[in-house]
C-alpha cells in the first residue's frame, strides 16, 4: 500500500468531516448525510484497486 493513498483517504475524511459539521450547524442534516455517503463512495473508489489486490492475494494463498 502506498503512503500517497493513505494521505488521499485522510484528506477526503477531513474535508467530509468539516463539511458535515458545517452542514449540521446550518441545520441541513440531509445534506450532511449525503456528503458523508459521497465521501464514503470516493474513498471506496480510491481503494478499489487495493481491495482487488487483496482478493487476488487471498486466492493465491489458499489456492482458490
Amino acid at each position: 500500500m502506498d503512503i500517497e493513498l493513505i494521505f488521499k483517504v485522510a484528506g477526503v475524511g477531513i474535508i467530509v468531516a468539516v463539511l458535515n459539521i458545517l452542514l449540521k450547524k446550518a441545520e441541513r442534516d440531509e445534506q450532511a448525510l449525503m456528503t458523508t455517503l459521497a465521501g464514503l463512495v470516493v474513498v471506496l473508489m480510491l481503494m478499489i484497486g487495493e481491495i482487488g489486490e487483496l482478493f487476488e492475494t487471498v486466492r493465491e494463498t489458499f489456492g482458490i
